[in-house]
């Protein structure tokens, strides 16, 4: 073999060795790189706010008894009216106001009458107030005493309470999130510093549900929104 063949055959295996060499140290960072992906922390961030209702529904419901039903129609139409009326000089306009159709009950249809029952027929009706003046809402619901003196008991019951409704929600969507994001970001900073690490990019993100409900049983008119994030990041060191 001459001495060209040999030094080419030296070569050749020096530049085989160099090229592995340069690849596996490649693939080894490579993996090194692939496994710091592979550590992620995922975290919940939280975003509360309280808001005042700014829609109310709220319904009035009377009911009336007699034996003769002529008699008892006129008696409904009359205190309907009445009801009507008082909603009307509280400042709610016509538009705000309905009326449902009289429920009415024929006792004697439905065979055995107690003794102690002195009228066949009973009517039920709700007259509503859907409004946006929440304020007069609440002002007007405590001047029913004023429906007494017209002969009208209104009826006290959980089917009969006011609802108060928030519907503008998009308004505080965008600052919600932000706030939400903001302190997931901190449970995040604060567990990669007990773990000697660093926040990296964001893997992945999704905005929970928003929920609104009311802030205690005394105070309705009184919303608290929720919603909570859930957002998971790279650590790095």
């Amino acid at each position: 073999m001459n001495k060209q063949s040999v030094l080419g055959g030296t070569l050749l295996g020096i530049f085989i060795a160099a090229g592995l060499y340069l690849l596996g140290n490649t693939i080894s960072r490579g993996l090194l790189d692939y496994r710091a992906l592979d550590r992620v922390v995922t975290v919940k961030g939280l975003a509360e706010q309280e808001v005042k209702a700014n829609a109310a529904i709220w319904p009035i419901t009377f009911n009336q008894v007699d034996n003769d039903l002529n008699n008892l129609y006129s008696a409904v139409q009359s205190k309907t009216d009445a009801v009507i009326k008082f909603l009307q000089a509280q400042g709610f306009r016509d538009s705000e106001i309905s009326v449902s159709q009289p429920a009415i009950e024929d006792r004697q249809a439905q065979g055995y009458v107690a003794p102690e029952v002195k009228f066949r027929y009973t009517a039920s009706v709700t007259v509503s107030v859907y409004t946006n003046q929440v304020d007069k809402v609440l002002q007007s619901r405590n001047k029913l005493l004023e429906l007494v003196k017209d002969g009208i008991a209104v009826a006290q019951n959980y089917q009969n309470r006011t609802e108060f409704i928030y519907t503008d929600l998009n308004s505080v969507k965008p600052q919600m999130v932000q706030q939400a994001t903001e302190n997931a970001r901190e449970v995040a900073e604060k567990f990669a510093h007990d773990s000697n690490s660093s926040i990296g990019k964001i893997k992945s993100a999704s905005q929970g549900t928003f929920s609104i409900a009311d802030r205690d049983s005394t105070t309705p008119y009184i919303k608290k929104i929720r919603v909570v994030s859930t957002i998971s990041y790279y650590l790095k060191d």
